[in-house]
C-alpha cells in the first residue's frame, strides 16, 4: 500500500516590540538570566497586565499580509497548565476569539503552486525557558522570555511533503521580515516551527493519527525531521502497527525523532476569558490605515522584478527573499541601469561576502553607489571584468571608493593599441607552434593566446581588443607548408 503525508504547521513568531506583551520589560535577546523581569511577567500577586498596542498593530499587519479576516472584537483568555517555566500557572493567549482568522498563503514547490489555508493567527505571551546545563540533577529557569509577545500562526493540514513545508516557512518568514514584525531568527527562538504530521493510505480522505514535532531550530532540520517521521510512520503502518498521538523531539545528532510525551487524550486547559484584560476593540478605520501602510510583499515584488527588469524568476526570488537585498538591488539599478548585470553581482560577489559574515545588505560596506561605480568602470573599459571580481573582496573589506582602489593598485585596463600590439607580437614569438596550429585551422588555440596576453599584462589588457588584435595578427600570414 502507498501512503501519503498530511501536515499542518504551527509557527510561533516573536513580534518585534521593544517591550513585552503586558508589561514594560525589554525583549532584548541574550541578557543575563532573570534580569528583564517584573512582577507582571513573573506573576506576582496583585500585578495587572496592560496590553502593548504595538503588538496588536503588528498582529493586524501580519494578518492583512496573510489575507486573514481581522476580528473587530477579540479577547484574551487564560490557558491553564502547570510547568516550571510558566510562573503564573497560566498563559495569557487567545482562544475563541483570535485577532486573525481564515487566511491563506500561496507557495510554489518544484514549479507546482499551492494555496495553504491559515486557520488562525492569535496573540499570546511566551513562557520562560528551562535550562538543563551542567549538573544533570539540576535545572534552572530563566524568566527573561516570559511575557514576550508571540503571534501563533496555525495552518490547516494542507501540506504534503517536507519540501512544501520548507517553502511555506520560508515564504511566511519573508513576509514577517518585510513587515518588520519578526526578525525570523530560528536559532534564537524568535521563529519557532512545530509541524503536526500524520500519514494515511494514498487517496484516502480520512486523517491519520497526528504526531507533533518540536525542538527544530533550522529549515534544514525541519525537512530532515519530517522526512524521518514520514518514513517512520509509513513503516509502522505497513507492518500492521499503530501510530500513537504524541509529541516527539528532533535529535539532530542522531537524525531521529524521539518521544517527548504522550498526547493520547486532549489536554483540558480550562480556557476562560482573562478577567484582568478588556476585550480588544479594533476599528475599520485602523485596519484600513494599517492596510495602506503595508509594504510591497515578496511575491508581488518578485513578479515586478521579472516584468520590469526582465530578470529570470530564480533571480527575482533570491533578490526579493530579503527586503534589504531587494532595496539594495533597486538602488544599484537606478545608478547602473543594467538589471541582469547588477543581479549577477548582487547574488554572486556581494551575497558571498554578506553570507560569510552573516550580515544583511543594509550593513554592507560596499554601498549600492560603490557597486554601481565598480560596474561603470568595467563598462567603460577602465578595468576588466576579471580585475573587478578579483578586487571585490578587498573593496568589501576596505570600504574604499572603487576608483581610488584601482588607482592605488595600478589596475587600470590597458586599451592602448600600440601597447597591446607589442604584447600580442611578443606572445606570438614565444609560441610559434601554436601560431602554426591556428593558421592550419585550429581556432580553439585563440583562447590560449588570449590567456597568455592577459597573463603577460597582469590581467590588465582589454580582452575585447586583445581578441581583435590576435585574430588580425594570426590571420596575417599564410599557413606553413601551403
Amino acid at each position: 500500500m502507498t501512503y501519503e503525508a498530511v501536515i499542518g504547521v504551527e509557527v510561533h513568531a516573536q513580534l518585534r516590540t521593544a517591550t513585552k506583551l503586558f508589561c514594560g520589560c525589554t525583549t532584548t535577546f541574550g541578557l543575563a538570566p532573570n534580569t528583564q523581569c517584573c512582577p507582571v511577567c513573573i506573576g506576582m500577586p496583585g500585578s495587572l497586565p496592560v496590553l502593548n498596542k504595538r503588538a496588536v498593530e503588528l498582529a493586524i499587519r501580519a494578518g492583512l499580509a496573510l489575507n486573514c479576516t481581522i476580528r473587530l472584537s477579540n479577547r484574551f483568555a487564560r490557558k491553564n497548565y502547570f510547568y516550571p517555566d510558566l510562573p503564573k500557572g497560566y498563559q495569557i493567549s487567545q482562544y475563541e476569539a483570535p485577532i486573525c482568522e481564515s487566511g491563506s498563503l500561496d507557495i510554489t514547490t518544484n514549479g507546482h503552486a499551492k494555496t495553504v489555508r491559515i486557520r488562525r493567527a492569535h496573540l499570546e505571551e511566551d513562557a520562560g525557558k528551562n535550562l538543563h546545563e551542567g549538573d544533570a540533577a539540576t535545572s534552572r529557569v530563566d524568566f527573561n522570555r516570559a511575557g514576550t509577545p508571540l503571534l501563533e500562526i496555525v495552518t490547516e493540514p494542507d501540506l504534503s511533503s517536507p519540501e512544501e513545508v520548507d517553502a511555506y516557512l520560508r515564504a511566511l518568514r519573508d513576509i514577517l521580515k518585510y513587515l518588520d514584525a519578526c526578525d525570523g531568527n530560528m536559532e534564537q527562538g524568535s521563529f519557532r516551527c512545530e509541524p503536526n504530521i500524520s500519514v494515511r493510505p494514498a487517496g484516502s480522505s480520512d486523517l491519520g493519527t497526528k504526531v507533533e514535532l518540536k525542538n527544530i531550530n533550522s529549515f534544514r532540520f525541519v525537512k530532515q525531521a519530517l522526512a524521518y517521521e514520514i518514513a517512520r510512520q509509513t513503516k509502522v503502518l505497513a507492518s500492521g502497527g499503530v501510530i500513537h498521538q504524541e509529541t516527539r523531539l528532533w535529535d539532530p545528532e542522531r537524525e531521529v525523532t524521539v518521544v517527548m510525551r504522550s498526547k493520547e487524550e486532549a489536554h483540558d486547559y480550562r480556557y476562560f476569558p482573562d478577567p484582568d484584560l478588556l476585550p480588544v476593540e479594533i476599528s475599520q478605520e485602523w485596519i484600513q490605515e494599517l492596510r495602506q501602510s503595508l509594504p510591497e510583499l515578496p511575491a508581488a515584488r518578485a513578479k515586478r522584478f521579472v516584468h520590469d527588469y526582465r530578470l529570470p524568476e530564480y533571480d527575482a526570488s533570491v533578490l526579493t527573499a530579503s527586503k534589504d537585498l531587494a532595496d539594495y538591488f533597486e538602488a544599484c539599478v537606478r545608478l547602473f541601469p543594467n538589471p541582469k548585470i547588477v543581479s549577477n553581482w548582487v547574488m554572486g560577489e556581494l551575497l558571498r561576502e554578506l553570507n560569510a559574515r552573516g550580515i544583511p545588505a543594509q550593513r554592507s560596506p560596499v554601498s549600492p553607489e560603490c557597486l554601481a561605480k565598480l560596474l561603470q568602470l568595467v563598462d567603460e573599459g577602465t578595468i576588466s571584468l576579471k580585475i573587478a571580481r578579483e578586487i571585490f573582496p578587498e573593496l568589501y573589506a576596505s570600504g574604499k571608493d572603487p576608483e581610488t582602489l584601482v588607482h592605488e593598485k595600478g589596475l587600470t585596463q590597458i586599451s592602448d593599441a600600440q601597447v597591446l600590439e607589442q604584447l600580442v607580437e611578443e606572445v606570438m614569438r614565444q609560441h610559434p607552434a601554436q601560431v602554426d596550429q591556428y593558421r592550419r585551422g585550429k581556432e580553439a588555440v585563440l583562447g590560449f593566446f588570449v590567456g597568455q596576453v592577459m597573463k603577460a599584462s597582469g590581467g590588465k589588457a582589454n580582452p575585447g581588443k586583445v581578441n581583435e588584435l590576435l585574430r588580425r595578427k594570426l590571420a596575417s600570414d599564410t599557413p606553413s607548408g601551403s
